[in-house]
């Protein structure tokens, strides 16, 4: 019974019913205490005289529907009146939570995500106390990440715009010489600082799903290896063993070249940058469970478990990595690289993860997306 009664609808339903037998009882019970009374009242009144042209039998119906009808009317009155009071309450009881729900998406509305949302004890409100209570905490983790966004940026532009101000202010004093070698290392900050803003825009629009993606068909050995070749002078200069295997198969998707080549860019970059002298980088383009799967591996640092699912946030970056000797905090990117391929992937349908045995024990990132038909042999 307690279960029955848990659904709106059927609490409703009862509520209504129980109104109406309230006040169907109420009437009932006053016509048949009153009616008697009533029609006495009318005999002896009409007792002294009959009306002329009316017979004894005429009389006596005439004045029992009088009774009646006088019954009945104070029946009503009586019945609608309870039932009134009696609906009062079952509708107080049943807009009581909704009112408190309200209160509460008010109280969300204004930023006080910590509200507390009553349980009111119906299935279907309790459904929607959970999808408030659930709005709440999406909110508040959004805004979370929105107060640390800014944080971030604020802390990833300081540091070249510290470094350009110390530049700066020697080059005025005197104390650094206005030559060639001063302006590139400050060339080099000012693009760190156009390809920061440049990541954040396109991390703005992978995040509102407005990447703009230049799709057509291409075979993704091709966008790999063209993408990997472009680093061979920086693993060379990292001593790093960069290959790629690319296999006799066609892997055909249809994609955005440009987009693909950049998350393959990213992966193998920082695959380079984790991985100390005489270390190997391997990239392979494959089939697999009717996907194109594009793996990097290298035999790098490795990274925790904790870790592996984190990597992909914005600005996140593992405690305690190890920098390449001569590698500034600067160089080291954006710190959305990642987040930024994962959106990318995801545009394209497919999925971006990170596997790792553990720290010293390298990393493989695996980059999935679909096929556009069959390959060919």
């Amino acid at each position: 019974m307690t279960r029955f009664l848990t659904r709106l609808d059927l609490r409703l339903v009862v509520s209504h019913l129980l109104v109406a037998v309230v006040g169907g009882a109420t009437t009932y019970l006053l016509v048949r205490g009153l009616a008697p009374n009533l029609f006495e009242q009318q005999t002896h009144m009409g007792a002294g005289g009959m009306p002329g042209g009316m017979g004894p039998g005429q009389t006596l119906r005439a004045q029992f529907i009088s009774a009646v009808n006088s019954a009945l009317v104070i029946g009503v009155l009586a019945g609608l009146l309870t039932a009134g009071v009696f609906g009062a309450i079952a509708a107080y009881r049943l807009t009581r939570p909704l009112d408190a729900l309200g209160a509460a998406t008010r109280a969300i509305a204004r930023g006080h995500y910590a509200v507390e949302i009553p349980q009111p004890g119906t299935l279907e409100l309790d459904a929607l106390a959970d999808d408030v209570r659930v709005l709440a905490g999406t909110l508040r983790e959004t805004e979370t990440r929105r107060t640390r966004l800014l944080g971030e940026v604020a802390h990833e532009m300081r540091t070249p715009l510290t470094v350009l101000d110390g530049y700066l202010e020697g080059m005025i004093d005197g104390v650094l010489p206005t030559d060639p070698e001063t302006l590139a290392q400050m060339t080099a900050e000012t693009r760190r600082l156009r390809r920061l803003a440049e990541d954040l825009s396109s991390l703005s629009r992978a995040e509102e799903g407005r990447l703009e993606l230049s799709r057509q068909l291409a075979d993704l050995r091709d966008v790999v290896t063209s993408a990997v070749v472009r680093l061979g002078t920086q693993a060379e200069d990292s001593a790093v063993d960069l290959t790629v295997t690319a296999g006799d198969r066609t892997v055909p998707v249809t994609v955005d070249p440009d987009r693909i080549a950049q998350v393959v860019t990213n992966l193998v970059g920082n695959a380079l940058r984790a991985t100390s002298p005489g270390g190997r980088v391997s990239v392979a383009v494959d089939l697999a469970g009717g996907r194109a799967v594009t793996t990097v591996h290298d035999t790098g640092e490795g990274i925790a478990a904790a870790d592996l699912e984190r990597i992909f946030e914005r600005f996140y970056r593992v405690s305690g990595r190890r920098r390449p000797p001569g590698q500034r905090t600067s160089d080291g990117g954006s710190g959305i690289g990642l987040t930024i391929s994962r959106r990318i992937a995801e545009a394209h349908g497919g999925t971006l993860t990170a596997t790792s045995p553990g720290p010293g024990q390298g990393a493989t990132f695996t980059l999935t997306l679909p096929l556009t038909s069959a390959p060919a042999g």
